[in-house]
């Protein structure tokens, strides 16, 4: 699949989890060459890329997105077509107990890619100009918590975050609109909701939940289990993603969501009742694993995508329900495992406290 005008792409963060799904795509299934800046962070993941470590059209750099100089010097040299921002502390958990990370990476770091990113752009021809992209990813927790059942979040809602975590993320949105206000640098904005998939870090809750279920450990949720979230599918994000690169325009903000809504304890019910068909309990459910812990400090009650914008204006929508996505994740995550576990990763196999969700 060719994207008019896009030879080079820059990706921050493409050993993240959406980071390595979208470079896994790029490299399958377009002839694009691609540059991943990932500083390996304990939320990277090497493995999630190694079918592209062999590719003459794929490069990784190590670097951290707030080092200007490194940055300045990796896209002079790369001369990319295109970046795309996602590079970004995300669990919420962290935030909370250690914000100043979040400040530093997901404000100051996209403030440091914006300023190269622009000054690189301004010493383009003209035609060049015209075909660059520079595609911010964000999340719908910069919105807030939505008010009404029948409600859901669109390009128009205020910002409103809870977290930390959301609340860097927000200022980075800010940040990214500026910069194309006052300098025109070609930015597009997105803001998606929960993102499942293979290859996603222990500590977020589907993966986590599996982890425990397998293990015979408790399977902690929040509060009464009755917070909502919009799940989409990873590959699904990867397709909108590729859409906006594609066809998306300068200053627009795209919403995607999976249409997927379901509250924890739904989720998790679901999870049990899958995996007790792909991997049945010596004795009982999966399910008599569940316990209620403390809530979160600032949990929102419910999150919801309208993404009627990328579908009328670009032709994206969802191709997976949430139990088709959650099989494939599934069978995914038990390919990875044997008993005792002697097979595991390390970056999917460490129990944690809690479970993490947006």
């Amino acid at each position: 699949m060719d994207i008019p005008g896009i030879k080079r792409i820059l990706i921050t963060g493409g050993c993240g989890f959406i980071g390595s799904a979208l470079v896994r795509h790029l490299m399958h299934s377009t002839a694009c060459h691609v540059l991943n800046i990932d500083k390996l962070t304990y939320a990277a993941n090497p493995e999630a890329v190694k079918d592209a470590a062999d590719s003459a059209r794929y490069q990784h750099a190590v670097a951290d997105i707030c080092d200007r100089s490194k940055i300045k010097t990796l896209i002079s040299r790369f001369q990319p077509d295109a970046i795309l921002h996602l590079a970004a502390e995300s669990h919420v958990d962290r935030s909370i107990s250690s914000p100043a990370v979040f400040m530093q990476t997901n404000i100051i770091g996209t403030y440091s890619l914006l300023e190269e990113a622009l000054a690189y752009w301004q010493e383009l021809s003209e035609s060049r100009q015209s075909r660059f992209k520079f595609i911010h990813i964000s999340t719908d927790e910069v919105f807030g918590d939505l008010e009404t059942d029948d409600s859901a979040f669109d390009e128009s809602s205020p910002y409103l975050p809870s977290s930390p975590y959301s609340a860097s993320k927000a200022s980075s949105d800010h940040l990214a609109r500026a910069w194309h206000r006052t300098y025109r640098l070609p930015v597009i904005v997105t803001n998606c909701s929960n993102n499942y998939g293979p290859y996603q870090h222990h500590e977020k809750l589907i993966p986590h939940m599996t982890m425990c279920a397998l293990k015979e450990q408790p399977l902690p949720i929040y509060g009464n289990g009755k917070n909502i979230r919009d799940w989409l599918f990873v590959d699904d994000y990867v397709d909108a993603l590729t859409s906006v690169l594609r066809d998306g325009v300068a200053g627009e903000t795209y919403c995607i969501g999976g249409n997927n809504e379901l509250t924890n304890l739904e989720l998790v019910n679901t999870l049990c009742a899958e995996l007790d068909i792909l991997r049945p309990r010596v004795k009982g459910r999966y399910i008599d694993l569940l316990e209620f812990v403390e809530d979160r400090a600032g949990h929102d009650k419910r999150y919801a995508i309208n993404s009627q914008k990328i579908t009328s204006q670009l032709g994206w929508r969802p191709s997976h329900n949430f139990r088709e996505g959650l099989n494939k994740t599934l069978c995914w995550l038990l390919e990875q495992y044997s008993e005792p576990f002697n097979r595991a990763n390390s970056h999917f196999c460490t129990s944690g406290e809690g479970s993490e969700v947006k």
